[in-house]
């Protein structure tokens, strides 16, 4: 809707700064927080002079008001006291609350409301989620190990106690292995490796194939391979317990490969709690 001058300030209730009376002085400068403040009329304005709620309007007014100067019909002198002046917003329309006027019994949000939630729009609150990380672990394997057995076997260094922060998170864990597989040694035949990472016990991922097999695999006679195996889950722990993350590595025909062979190849398992 448009207005011809100032649009009505609607229900927006303002107390000014105190004004310290000048002797000899009828006009002062109206302010809430240091900043000038234009009420809409006299009549939108309540005001106390020495204890006396001032006339606003009608015959003989006690004060005028133009912008943000408010001007007493006489001089006011030392001892005088402004004890308020309270701005009101249109009294005819409810319109905008006053700043603090609406409390959490006023709404009818669901949920808890505290420093980590917030009013989401459908008028609940809610912790943020999606994508959030609680919290990371890197392990490191940097020492030679041989695993030479059909047998999945517990990678050294490759093992990560972690504590998740809430139940209902998961946990995002990639395994990066450096392995040789020395095709000439001990008279190996074919050779291939397998690995997996499990929660305590129960297997995350694995990357094993049904038959001897290995998911990276290698015909007898070829060069020496020397291969980079990353392996990716991601886990539903349902837990707020401590739990042991862990990554096993085999050969499946028992033929032998070394983990972290060789200068600066080491493994890695990084463990993220994540929000999804």
């Amino acid at each position: 809707m448009a207005y011809i001058g100032r649009e009505p300030q609607v229900g927006n209730f303002q107390v000014c700064d105190d004004i310290t009376v000048v002797n000899g002085q009828a006009a002062y400068t109206m302010q809430v927080g240091g900043v000038n403040v234009l009420p809409e009329t006299a009549n939108h304005c309540l005001v106390s002079l020495n204890g006396v709620l001032q006339k606003s309007s009608g015959t003989s007014p006690s004060f005028t008001i133009s912008g943000s100067t408010i001007t007493f019909a006489s001089n006011l002198v030392t001892g005088d006291v402004i004890n308020f002046i309270h701005i009101l917003g249109s009294v005819l329309d409810l319109g905008v609350p006053s700043d603090s006027t609406v409390s959490l019994a006023k709404l009818t949000a669901t949920g808890t409301k505290s420093s980590s939630t917030f009013l989401r729009g459908d008028n609940t609150f809610a912790e943020a989620g999606g994508g959030k990380l609680l919290q990371s672990s890197l392990t490191t394997a940097s020492t030679e190990q041989t695993v030479a057995t059909a047998t999945f076997t517990d990678l050294t260094g490759l093992t990560v106690n972690i504590t998740p922060v809430s139940q209902t998170s998961k946990f995002l864990i990639t395994a990066y292995m450096n392995v040789a597989l020395p095709t000439t040694s001990g008279g190996a035949s074919d050779i291939g490796w397998n690995s997996k990472i499990l929660r305590d016990s129960t297997t995350v991922v694995s990357n094993a194939v049904t038959s001897s097999y290995g998911s990276i695999y290698y015909l007898q006679g070829s060069s020496n391979l020397h291969l980079f195996d990353t392996i990716i889950g991601l886990d539903d722990h349902n837990t707020t317990s401590q739990v042991t993350i862990k990554v096993q590595g085999r050969e499946p025909e028992g033929n032998t490969a070394v983990l972290s062979k060789g200068s600066a190849a080491n493994s890695y398992l990084l463990v993220q709690e994540i929000e999804t």
